[in-house]
């Protein structure tokens, strides 16, 4: 799946409740802008990253942490397809017969919350833990979404027949072929979605909340909002091991789906205080370091920068829009996260013209 399909299917269109809210996926050989493959990844002793395939209409699918303690087990994000979180169950039961006690929910995108029925059928008794906001948002918004999750086939095609993205933009032959692939496998998805339905998690916290898996305490925090309202992030002290949701996807940031620019690179820097050595991010490779935590830091702070000095300079958001990539030199930030894979530039440009757009909104309002 290319990237950009990626980011218009489940960001751009989680884009549009936002704003209404608003209103009241380096190196090109990084396997995240199509991922067909299923890996798992021993990170220590007891705890494991399940990276998922990309569903069948190229809709993303979520990483999972698999945490054992001595006592209780917890799971980070709990995927989108049913059918994926059963692997998953199964995958657990082969490394241990302790049932999962916790389930967090790092934030409320349902490739992220919606194999919770899935494991609370399969774990009776089980703790779906979220932060307040998310809780409020896989409540509201998660329902409604998935019943209207069928209607993609009739919005993508008056895409094909016009040629171009909701922002205007002309359609390329890859997304064209992109999107045409997603039209072909939304038929299994759907048939998937009609065997589930948005579990809401039942343990919601405000700041942090802390757990003992039995000799492995597991710290649940909210940092700060950056993707979304209740970014969680979830921390293993001893191994400095991080699961972070969408706060980070690699190589490329997903800049959709109600983000708060302004508080975005202070929740960054916190991740960054964590003593981290290992982050699981939302999508994507596993990161060892904080180097990417800093580079997109470092680039959301520089468009928040340019987009506040054209503001004070009285520009119209059509002028501030064409003069921030200039400003900044895009140019260069597209090499560092994008390198030369063309499915990562074209997401990294959409990505970025969307954070541009929010940041605008977000400064000129306060």
């Amino acid at each position: 799946m290319s990237r950009i399909l990626r980011l218009f299917s489940s960001r751009t269109f989680l884009c549009l409740i936002a704003f209404t809210l608003a209103a009241s996926n380096q190196s090109a050989l990084a396997d995240s802008s199509n991922n067909s493959t299923r890996t798992v990844t021993k990170l220590a002793e007891g705890v494991y990253e399940i990276r998922h395939p990309d569903a069948p209409d190229t809709f993303p699918q979520s990483n999972t942490l698999v945490v054992i303690g001595e006592k209780f087990m917890l799971v980070v994000d709990s995927c989108l397809l049913p059918s994926s979180a059963r692997e998953d169950i199964e995958q657990i039961r082969k490394w241990t017969n302790k049932p999962v006690t916790y389930l967090v929910n790092t934030h409320w995108h349902f490739d992220h919350t919606l194999g919770n029925a899935t494991y609370a059928a399969a774990f009776p008794g089980i703790q779906i833990v979220a932060q307040r906001a998310t809780h409020k948002l896989v409540t509201s918004f998660n329902p409604g979404a998935m019943a209207r999750y069928p209607g993609r086939a009739e919005r993508f095609k008056k895409i094909l027949d016009s040629g171009k993205l909701p922002d205007g933009t002309a359609l390329t032959e890859v997304q064209r072929h992109d999107f045409e692939k997603a039209i072909g496998g939304l038929s299994a998805v759907v048939a998937e979605f009609k065997t589930t339905a948005q579990l809401p998690p039942n343990v919601v916290f405000d700041n942090e909340l802390d757990i003992d898996l039995g000799n492995r305490p597991v710290q649940i925090k909210f940092l700060g909002p950056g993707n979304t309202a209740g970014d969680t992030v979830v921390y293993l002290p001893n191994e400095k091991i991080a699961a972070v949701g969408d706060l980070l996807d690699h190589p490329v940031p997903y800049f959709y789906g109600g983000i708060f620019p302004l508080e975005f690179p202070e929740t960054l820097r916190a991740i960054g205080r964590l003593n981290v050595e290992t982050i699981v991010p939302g999508h994507g490779e596993v990161l060892h370091g904080t180097a990417y935590v800093q580079l997109v830091t470092e680039l959301i702070t520089a468009v928040n920068r340019e987009v506040e000095k054209e503001l004070n300079e009285s520009k119209t958001q059509e002028e501030i829009e064409a003069a921030v990539p200039k400003a900044i030199d895009l140019t260069t930030w597209r090499q560092k996260f994008a390198g030369t894979d063309q499915d990562d530039l074209d997401a990294f440009d959409a990505s970025v013209r969307n954070l541009i757009k929010i940041a605008y909104n977000q400064i000129r309002m306060r």
